[in-house]
């Protein structure tokens, strides 16, 4: 079982505080025989990875990235015995995408080959890997790359969540084609920094709440007492950050996404539902 977190905030400064928050709300690693732990974040017009130990007792402090940063997304799995943690641990990078997949996919290997003839060559040459995710990867990468948007940073977030969505409708119907009577889980979560993405299809729920400003931060030592001006009180309050979760501790202020339904969030922070197609 498989777990992720992702995170799109107004105050790149403050992305730390905002998972902070979350203490106590989300499970990080819901499978202690999870082996492959990768957060992904940004600096500046870089995208950075780093590995986590594998026999890490990850909290939401460590996810937090050391710089600045708009967004984080973090994926915790299991790697079967021989696949490389190097190339296999997601997220997924590519240009400025972060990429994560919620579980395998059963019996994919004859899917990969059908699914990768949709894929232009010099991104086939990026799948590395054995898994399915880094196909749905590559897929959602065409798709974008179709549209002539894969770099665009005024992509809207309404086009980047169909993206995803379509995507999903791609791999179903190659999955019906191959006989396969029941769609497997197939949530997926996606940003640049600039928009975050999640949809869900199948049984594994996948949640997602809204962090409104406040002026206090146990982070930062920040509390009712706090003068107002205090220096780091004005930017507390006015920062706006929106989570996506597949493990929550408790559903009281989380919101769960329907099944088939895709979440898309702009740099606004407005939240925006993609019904089913």
């Amino acid at each position: 079982m498989s777990a992720i977190l992702a995170a799109l905030s107004s105050d790149p400064n403050l992305l730390r505080c905002e998972l902070h928050r979350l203490t106590s709300q989300v499970v990080l690693r819901p499978d202690a025989r999870v082996n492959a732990l990768g957060v992904g974040s940004y600096a500046q017009e870089e995208v950075l990875l780093r590995r986590l130990a594998p026999g890490t007792d990850v909290t939401l402090d460590d996810l937090g990235p050391p710089h600045e940063s708009e967004a984080v997304l973090f994926h915790a799995g299991l790697l079967p015995p021989g696949m490389s943690p190097e190339e296999n641990t997601q997220p997924f990078r590519a240009r400025h995408w972060l990429f994560a997949h919620q579980d395998p996919l059963p019996d994919f290997e004859p899917l990969r080959g059908p699914l990768l003839s949709h894929v232009p060559e010099h991104l086939q040459r990026q799948v590395r890997g054995p898994t399915g995710s880094e196909v749905l990867f590559a897929l959602f990468l065409t798709r974008l790359r179709e549209l002539g948007r894969t770099d665009d940073p005024r992509l809207e977030p309404e086009v980047a969540g169909r993206v995803l969505r379509g995507t999903v409708r791609e791999v179903e119907a190659a999955l019906v084609q191959a006989g396969r009577v029941r769609t497997p889980p197939l949530n997926l979560v996606a940003t640049n920094g600039t928009v975050l993405l999640a949809t869900r299809c199948g049984e594994s729920p996948l949640y997602y709440t809204r962090l409104e400003g406040s002026a206090e931060c146990a982070r930062c030592g920040l509390d009712a007492g706090t003068p107002e001006t205090h220096p780091e009180v004005g930017a507390h309050r006015r920062r706006r950050t929106v989570v996506v979760a597949s493990h929550v501790t408790r559903t009281q202020g989380w919101v769960e996404l329907g099944p088939g339904t895709t979440l898309v969030v702009g740099s606004d922070l407005q939240v925006q539902h993609l019904p089913p197609s």
